[in-house]
């Protein structure tokens, strides 16, 4: 069982190795045996989106928990960052998400913060999963009078929302102004239109009735469509659209035009540095990150930083170089200031604030960074050798790589949850860009497809 824990934790089919209840049950107790090495009597948060198997995962991680002593506190269904912030609002030693986040309703997954709402450390998942592997868990339980207990939740989601409205700044007013919301039929249904409402919007709202498999199908930050189309139907001034557990953004300007998670951040960025709150005026992002960013960075004196795929990777150069705000063109955004992971729906808020300060309809914002033509295909593949390591896949690449020379630049690489390798490329014209990812996408697919 190598590398259980990918990039965002544990992922895989709904009732199927290792998303399947004995095995998740064996997860909850490796976890509580490494949080009893700190606490003799470990409290864990637990919440989930709205897959039709959250709650079968839910029960089997709490039961695990449990049998080893540790008392599950169950949020029910709240996005993954309203877990990290409960987990440190109710001092519990950890937190845990059930959702597979973008992924269709088949799929789900088990994320663990530690106490301080970060993600659980290397080190830790690497014991958990030498514990599953050991299968000698039972031995460690305890005696049936040191059982845990578990606790309801009832106030998550009210908690959760008063604490994003904390952070939409006291001195602006959003009062009249009409917003759609997408929830992607996902974590966010209820509390993002609680908060937004709250502090004064009109709010629009679509796919926002999950019924257990609709989660991601066909709406969210993933699939835009119905949004800029209604954004256009209503008048509205902004659209906004979350991933189905709500740790992404993406928006729609009131024109129905879709903006990239680079934009966003960009625009977000340099009103902070406006305003001096932004720190070592330093905005870090990925690698991923289109070539129009680092371009605009320069130009509004922004310090730009390229960190590996993966939002835990952006945390950490964060966290090294001392910034305050990061995040991936697709969505992922922290605003370390108010958060320890990232919220889709704070970042929607300090989006919004950044409008309420310039003036400015985000349309004419989204024009602070040109975008440089990109293509990014994603290839099914049955395994994941290193891409070096395939001579045909390599010479594609270099060929690219040479005729592009400094107007654009080629990235592939593996998705770290899903069997697929994602090929990037960015180029001086529509055509040129094309060609190049096609051809080496091709060479993937008949290679390792």
């Amino acid at each position: 069982m190598p590398n259980l824990f990918g990039t965002d934790g544990i992922r895989g089919e709904a009732n199927h190795y290792p998303m399947e209840g004995a095995f998740v049950f064996s997860v909850g107790q490796a976890l509580a045996c490494v949080l009893r090495s700190r606490s003799p009597h470990p409290r864990i948060v637990i919440g989930r989106d709205t897959r039709i198997s959250g709650p079968m995962i839910e029960s089997a991680l709490a039961a695990g928990l449990m049998s080893m002593g540790a008392a599950p506190l169950l949020a029910g269904v709240l996005p993954t960052p309203g877990i990290a912030f409960m987990t440190r609002s109710t001092n519990a030693d950890a937190g845990v998400v059930i959702s597979a986040s973008h992924n269709p309703f088949q799929d789900n997954g088990i994320k663990v913060f530690s106490g301080d709402g970060f993600k659980l450390s290397d080190s830790d998942e690497e014991t958990i999963e030498g514990l599953v592997l050991d299968k000698n868990l039972k031995s460690q339980g305890p005696s049936a009078g040191e059982l845990g207990r578990s606790v309801t939740l009832g106030e998550a989601g009210r908690q959760y929302a008063d604490f994003l409205k904390s952070t939409f700044p006291r001195d602006l007013s959003v009062k009249g102004m009409k917003i759609v919301l997408d929830t992607a039929n996902g974590a966010t249904h209820r509390v993002a239109p609680d908060a937004f409402s709250e502090i004064g919007a009109r709010v629009h709202l679509i796919h926002n009735r999950p019924n257990g498999v609709n989660i991601n199908d066909h709406c969210g930050s993933q699939h835009t469509q119905d949004l800029e189309q209604e954004v256009l139907a209503t008048g509205a001034g902004i659209g906004l659209a979350f991933d189905g557990d709500g740790d992404r953004l993406i928006a729609v300007d009131e024109k129905g035009k879709k903006l990239t998670g680079d934009q966003i951040l960009l625009i977000c960025a340099r009103v902070m540095k406006d305003l001096g709150f932004l720190k070592n005026n330093l905005l870090v992002t990925t690698v991923m990150s289109n070539l129009g960013l680092r371009v605009a960075c320069k130009k509004y004196g922004l310090s730009h930083h390229a960190s590996k795929v993966g939002d835990r990777y952006v945390l950490e150069e964060m966290h090294r170089l001392d910034g305050n705000l990061g995040g991936e063109d697709s969505g992922h955004m922290i605003f370390l200031d108010h958060h320890t992971t990232g919220d889709g729906i704070l970042a929607a808020l300090q989006l919004i604030s950044a409008m309420m300060r310039t003036q400015k309809p985000l349309s004419e914002l989204a024009g602070w960074m040109d975008l440089y033509p990109q293509r990014l295909i994603s290839v099914k593949v049955k395994r994941k050798p290193e891409i070096s390591t395939v001579p045909e896949i390599a010479e594609a690449i270099a060929q690219a790589e040479k005729d592009l020379g400094e107007q654009g630049r080629v990235l592939v690489r593996y998705s770290g949850t899903e069997p697929l390798c994602r090929v990037m490329v960015e180029g001086p014209n529509e055509e040129v860009t094309l060609n190049h990812c096609d051809r080496i996408a091709d060479r993937i697919k008949n290679l390792l497809g």
